[in-house]
């Protein structure tokens, strides 16, 4: 259900980084949320190249467009869990090439999804936490029940990056921290990296074009 869903919302994630950075400045969350949720799901929609699938020109755009917008240190830490701290430098920074590439592959599959879907913004809760920490709640609506699409955004600087999302119910850290564990519990830091790279490669080759 959570990989289902995943995939069928997660692409719409790419709203908050579809245009350059200078943009986000001195905006609230949710306005920035709102705005590039719906410039990037036209952009989708008109380029006919991602709609046929082309797997390159899908990877190019998250790679360059939400890649750069998203805490992937903080992301990375918060699903491994404690066994970062103790991790290498190369351990580190193994990882977070091998997460980030997982990122990638599941983004590009879900941005083929877009159709006709909309995003709405809900009113924010409350104000920024002391360390700029806010969630953004949205709907992703289209055909059938809307999807629920929230947010975990801190500051920086002036503009926002995202460090979590809440799929359906789920928040991604939380569910990929349950799936690492298994291997960093039978073998470390190490097995799971393995493992990532595996599985990395062999999308990668499948969906080679």
């Amino acid at each position: 259900m959570l990989r289902r869903t995943w995939i069928s919302a997660l692409g719409l994630m790419c709203a908050v980084a579809a245009v350059p950075m200078a943009r986000a400045e001195a905006v609230g969350a949710d306005v920035f949320v709102r705005t590039l949720s719906n410039e990037v799901i036209d952009a989708v929609k008109a380029d006919k190249a991602i709609q046929a699938g082309d797997v390159g020109r899908i990877r190019a755009l998250v790679d360059a467009k939400v890649m750069p917008h998203v805490n992937f240190q903080r992301m990375t830490a918060m699903s491994v869990g404690p066994q970062w701290r103790s991790a290498t430098p190369e351990q580190q920074k193994r990882m977070l090439e091998e997460f980030k590439t997982l990122m990638v592959n599941t983004y590009s599959g879900a941005l083929t999804q877009v159709k006709n879907q909309s995003v709405n913004v809900k009113p924010l809760r409350g104000t920024p936490a002391a360390d700029g920490d806010l969630v953004v709640r949205t709907e992703v609506r289209g055909q059938g029940e809307p999807i629920q699409l929230d947010y975990r955004l801190e500051k920086a600087g002036e503009a926002w990056k995202i460090y979590d999302v809440n799929v359906g119910g789920f928040w991604v850290v939380e569910a990929y921290k349950g799936q690492f564990a298994k291997d960093l519990n039978a073998g470390g830091l190490d097995a799971l990296i393995t493992r990532l790279a595996e599985k990395n490669k062999a999308t990668n080759g499948n969906t080679k074009n």
